[in-house]
This record gives structure tokens, sequence and C-alpha cells, in this order.
């Protein structure tokens, strides 16, 4: 069993919990790779439907463009990432769903007080939509930051950091949901303690300072437990 992170434990001081946004809150994350295997596949790169996730899970566009264009020779442009952003807004205008679970997640966390940010690569216009759609805005109300808008995506933990510094905390004091090793990465690289929602079976990087839980309803308790060692 992995050991149990600082801020999890009865020393620690749990005061922010940052959410990643595709796979964690909103069920975007296949539909937006979705879409970007159908751009693979246009110039080239034989990207299956059903590997889109295992292939861009995680990765900001500009990655996702580096990546394709280095594996056809084909230059895709300067306008690319921000043509494929329009079409991941239209996507998700269209319909998208909420991960299983996030509202009762959501609501308990609220119930105890902590407070909660989200930090993706997605950018804000993306979130915007999606939020909206899923009915979630009311719970990150300004609260919400783009590494992509930043121009820093993950795995750079800037995003992270800038969460923890709008809320003024230390990364120590942060917990972070996520699903995948790129936004794993950022978190640990941040200094901060992360939680991955991931289902069994799908193993999880072997760093310092990390956790798994296979279903969101096993969220909540955890946060729980830790507040109640931590005497809160």
């Amino acid at each position: 069993m992995a050991e149990q992170p600082l801020v999890l434990s009865p020393q620690g001081h749990l005061k922010l919990i940052i959410f990643d946004c595709d796979g964690v809150l909103v069920d975007s994350e296949e539909t937006c790779c979705r879409i970007s295997a159908e751009e693979a596949r246009r110039v080239g790169m034989n990207v299956p439907d059903k590997q889109a996730v295992k292939v861009f899970s995680g990765m900001a566009l500009p990655g996702i463009q580096h990546m394709i264009e280095q594996e056809t020779g084909t230059k895709l442009g300067a306008g690319w990432a921000s043509m494929m952003q329009k079409r991941f807004v239209v996507a998700m205008k269209e319909g998208v769903e909420p991960v299983e679970g996030v509202y009762d997640m959501l609501n308990s966390i609220q119930k105890m007080g902590v407070p909660v940010r989200v930090a993706s690569n997605s950018s804000q216009e993306e979130m915007d939509a999606k939020f909206s759609i899923t009915n979630l805005e009311h719970f990150f109300k300004n609260r919400i930051h783009s590494a992509r808008d930043m121009g820093i995506p993950k795995p750079k933990p800037d995003v992270y950091l800038k969460a923890a510094e709008e809320e003024g905390v230390s990364p120590v004091e942060c917990l972070v949901l996520e699903d995948s090793d790129t936004g794993a990465q950022a978190a640990v690289d941040a200094g901060m303690a992360c939680v991955m929602l991931r289902p069994e079976g799908n193993p999880i990087p072997k760093w310092n300072n990390i956790l798994r839980i296979n279903h969101l309803s096993q969220f909540a308790p955890l946060v729980q437990k830790a507040l109640q060692q931590q005497g809160r």
C-alpha cells in the first residue's frame, strides 16, 4: 500500500483541493481524444478511435500537434491548436456528461468546508462550455485555471502552483485529483499530493505522494478521514 501523503496524515493540514477537469469532473476526455485522432488520421498518423485516449489523454494541444507533426512529417500550421480548440468547444456544447458520482462527491466536499479549484489543460472557453452543460459551474465560479490560456500546459506544474497562489496556501497544503499521468506529474512536480482516479487493472505511476481510487465515490471519504485525523 502506498505511503500516506503528508496532507492526508494527522500531521498535515489540508487547505485546498484542486481538480483536473477532463476525466475527473466531466466525461469529455474520450470526445476530445477522438477528435484529435480524426485529425491525426487526416494527415497520415494511424490512431484508431479505440486507441485515442491511450495516445492523447492528458496532453495539451501544442503537445498533440508536435506528436502528429513528428510522426507524419506534416506541418499543421500556427492556427491548428486554435482550430482544434474551437472544435472541442462545439463538441462540448453539443453534449457532454458529468463523470459518474461527481455531484455527490462535490456536495460532500462542499459540506466539509474545504475550498476547491480547477486546474486543467483545457481552455477557459472549453471549461465554461463543459461546466455550463453539466451544471457544475456553481461549484467553481471564479476558481478555474487554464494551463492552455497561461501558455504553460501540464506536465509543467505552473497551473497547479497558480491555483495554490490564488488561494493563498502552500503546495504541501493541497490535494490534487487527477486521471492522467501527465496531470499527476504536474501535481507531484508542484510539490502536491495527488489522488489518481483510475479503473481497477490500469496501473498508476510509482511515484511518491500518489494514491489511487477506482471511483469518485471513494474520494470524499478519503478527505473526510484526513480532516477528522487533523481534528477538523
